[in-house]
């Protein structure tokens, strides 16, 4: 049964598809009959949007063959047979062809769904440079739609046409042909602005030395710049070859990002799974992105069933962290260099001349310690100038307290330990806490004396204190209100935890210094804790992955939710893709639903943090990315994962 408006494919995705079929240059019957295969093909694998090239129905490179009757009145007939084919396919299909109206030829796109003709959408740039010599046979199409009579039926002929999907809120498919990308003010602009979130290109764009790199360009840029899918379909094998070669270079990108492209000079189907609600989301953000309300646009509807689209689209299992090696290098030398020039400015500003920090031998002060060297070099101060404090107490180990020291003195930072067991035990004593007692109060009680003495070694050097959490623990509330989430700049707020391992790692591999190096190897293979309640046979007894999660699958959560904004079933849905062999799906609900109920509860730790710079496109500052009130409820997200069936 089709779908009503209104209704949606699960979480927005559609599987989309470009074809490039092999044809035979004017024999129209032949490449009907390939056309209507590859459909069969598509349509089979479960393509709801189907995108041929340019001319396709008799080749692009026809020449003056354009102008014989047969070849049009051929190309009308085969046509009509097309659009019979596709009923009950469950496909909105463009296939491209030449057209003649009131006496003039037009190089066309025409839209088929389920036995019908829609409309026709010409070709709006015509291009005459070069190895084009398009006007010789092809006029500029009018872009208000107009009625041209076809097989009986007056069908909408014009580029301001939009075809909306009843079955898929959001879905509205614009239309371009080759030429329309490649100029200023291109026709997919105006799609865009009036409101279409997917846009089609039949092309014949030939190959020649590098143009595939340009033409690939051009189309994320557009899908970019447009905050929109973008199918591009060009013809290969089959186009003539006297003059020019085809590749059949096929690419699917979405909102920048190209998810699906074909190999050239091999004919096939590309698919991908664009995700209009993702689309949707991006332009609600962006305030910029402005809808033209004078456009004049005729908008037809096509209906879709609503089913849930089998995904082949995959979502990386660390969204902040780029798998490709020399990306992965670039964006930690980036960082870090956000982070230093973010705390140069600082010290630039107040004249300060010295820094603060507590060191435990953990990824998080580690981090901070190195962005602090480096900005000291870049200001010329010397390092001695950075007070590295340890202060040991119930938790603490051998390995964390050894790797801090060594990791101080071998950056050249003045060390200075602080052993707090005897006052946190008299403070404990004065407000009546049982040191047997290891609860809330006994952990936090000596990370607010560890903050304590930061600050007041901070006053006695005239100094900064340096803060050390990362983004991951702020999202979740892993810090001690006035305790370790306090602090005059904290460095590796805008990073989360698993992008904190990999910037230590970089350090580790391009710092030259092999006694350095040694130290930090061992501090990313020390377990994540706060090292609060005492170890076990000299072993941390406490790790913060597993009284909170894995962080792995807590910053996958809060990229999808913050930067997507996906619903909490949507996560949970490609979640269990990405991590699939790695957690069950029971461990995978558990630990959303923890980071839901510690990211509403926790707002009031992040509406007062301290200055730190954004490094990437997830941030928690309240002054930056996130205003979100401190008690908002967290009450539907948790009924939606209530609702999950596993």
């Amino acid at each position: 049964m089709a779908a009503g408006k209104g209704e949606t494919m699960k979480h927005g995705f559609v599987k989309v598809a470009a074809v490039t079929p092999k044809i035979k240059v004017a024999d129209t019957v032949y490449n009907r009959e390939q056309i209507c295969e590859e459909i069969e093909r598509a349509a089979g694998h479960g393509a709801k949007v189907i995108v041929f090239p340019e001319l396709c129905l008799c080749g692009y490179t026809c020449q003056d063959l354009f102008l014989q009757e047969r070849l049009l009145d051929s190309c009308k007939e085969q046509l009509i047979k097309i659009a019979e084919f596709t009923e009950g396919k469950d496909a909105l299909v463009f296939v491209g062809l030449p057209l003649e109206r009131e006496g003039k030829l037009y190089n066309v796109a025409a839209a088929v769904h389920d036995g019908e003709i829609l409309c026709f959408i010409p070709k709006s740039y015509i291009p005459s440079y070069a190895e084009f010599y398009e006007t010789r046979h092809f006029q500029t199409g009018n872009k208000e739609a107009v009625s041209v009579f076809f097989d009986g039926e007056e069908i909408p002929f014009g580029t301001n046409i939009l075809l909306e999907a009843e079955g898929m809120e959001g879905l509205l498919v614009g239309c371009e042909i080759c030429e329309d990308i490649w100029v200023p003010q291109a026709p997919g602009i105006s799609h865009a602005m009036a409101g279409a979130t997917l846009l089609v290109n039949l092309s014949a764009s030939n190959e020649t030395i590098g143009k595939d790199v340009y033409r690939e360009m051009l189309v994320k840029s557009a899908s970019a710049k447009l905050i929109a899918a973008y199918i591009y379909c060009s013809c290969g094998e089959g186009e003539s070859t006297q003059d020019l070669v085809f590749g059949g270079h096929d690419i699917i990108a979405e909102n920048g990002t190209v998810l699906a492209k074909s190999k050239r000079f091999e004919n096939q189907i590309v698919y991908a799974d664009i995700d209009i609600n993702r689309l949707r989301m991006e332009r609600r953000r962006m305030n910029t992105f402005g809808f033209d309300d004078s456009l004049n646009y005729l908008v037809i509807p096509f209906a879709l069933k609503a089913e849930e689209t089998v995904l082949e689209r995959s979502f990386p299992c660390m969204p902040f962290v780029p798998s490709n090696i020399s990306e992965r290098e670039k964006r930690c030398e980036e960082i870090l260099s956000i982070q230093s020039m973010g705390l140069k400015k600082r010290y630039q500003h107040t004249g300060c001349k010295k820094a603060v920090i507590g060191v435990s031998g953990g990824l998080d002060s580690t981090l901070a310690l190195l962005v602090c060297a480096r900005t000291f070099d870049n200001l010329s101060i010397e390092r001695k100038n950075i007070f590295a404090v340890t202060m040991p107490c119930f938790g603490t180990t051998d390995r964390t307290y050894d790797n801090a020291c060594k990791l101080a003195k071998t950056l050249g930072a003045t060390l200075e330990e602080v052993n707090i067991r005897e006052a946190v035990t008299i403070h404990f004593r004065d407000i009546k806490q049982e040191m047997d007692n290891h609860d809330v109060t006994y952990e936090n009680g000596q990370a607010r004396e560890r903050t304590q003495i930061l600050m007041d070694i901070a006053n006695r050097e005239n100094g900064m204190v340096i803060g050390t959490g990362d983004m991951s623990e702020l999202a979740l509330g892993w810090a001690t209100y006035n305790g370790d989430h306090m602090s005059m700049y904290g460095v590796n707020a805008g990073v989360p935890k698993t992008l904190v391992r990999h910037l230590v790692q970089y350090y580790a591999d391009t710092c030259g210094n092999d006694e350095l190096q040694k130290v930090l190897l061992d501090v990313l293979d020390t377990p994540v804790s706060p090292e609060l309640l005492p170890p076990v046979d000299g072993v941390i007894s406490q790790k913060t992955e597993d009284l909170v999660g894995p962080y792995e699958l807590h910053d996958f959560f809060l990229y999808y939710m913050l930067r997507c904004g996906f619903e909490p079933a949507k996560i949970f849905r490609i979640a269990q893709m990405s991590f699939a062999g790695m957690y069950t799906d029971e461990v995978i609900l558990k630990w959303l639903k923890t980071f839901y109920r510690r990211f509403f509860a926790q707002q009031f730790k992040r509406s007062c943090l301290p200055d730190g710079p954004k490094v990437g496109s997830v941030a928690v500052s309240p002054r930056g990315d996130l205003r979100m009130p401190s008690d908002a409820c967290v009450r539907i997200w948790m009924e939606q994962l209530e609702e999950l069936n596993i």
